[in-house]
């Protein structure tokens, strides 16, 4: 399943030249999962909650286009893969009014409760079944 996320470039986001900064890419991924695992059912604040963090491990992202200033960008949010004990989230994102990629990217998460590396399906099976089912929609 493919989670849409739509974020307008905001001003204090830019350069000078209007551009938006390279790091903010990562905010807006980061807003989009948040989003995302919201609409499985078992949001951040509830997987917290259990006591689960679950940290960014590896990032990537390509560049493909600037985001100027006042654009709308979609991001297109999906699990690429899951193991139980880790996660990795793929990400496009389009200028919504040309239709043009901006920027591909990866997150790979882990899962951890008090210091420790965990199997969520072993220790927290409700969101298991939450990534599971949202990867086969």
């Amino acid at each position: 399943m493919v989670y849409n996320y739509l974020r307008k470039a905001r001003y204090y986001e830019t350069d000078q030249m209007g551009v938006v900064h390279h790091a903010n890419y990562i905010h807006w991924m980061e807003e989009a999962r948040i989003e995302m695992m919201d609409d499985m059912g078992l949001g951040y604040k509830t997987v917290e909650e259990n006591g689960i963090v679950s940290p960014v491990v590896s990032l990537n992202i390509d560049y493909k286009t600037s985001v100027m200033y006042d654009d709308m960008v979609e991001l297109r949010v999906s699990v690429k893969r899951y193991t139980g004990v880790s996660l990795i989230i793929g990400y496009e994102m389009f200028d919504r009014n040309t239709g043009k990629i901006c920027a591909t990217a990866e997150s790979k998460h882990g899962f951890i409760r008090d210091g420790k590396i965990i199997s969520v399906k072993r220790d927290f099976p409700e969101l298991d079944e939450a990534i599971r089912k949202y990867m086969e929609a």
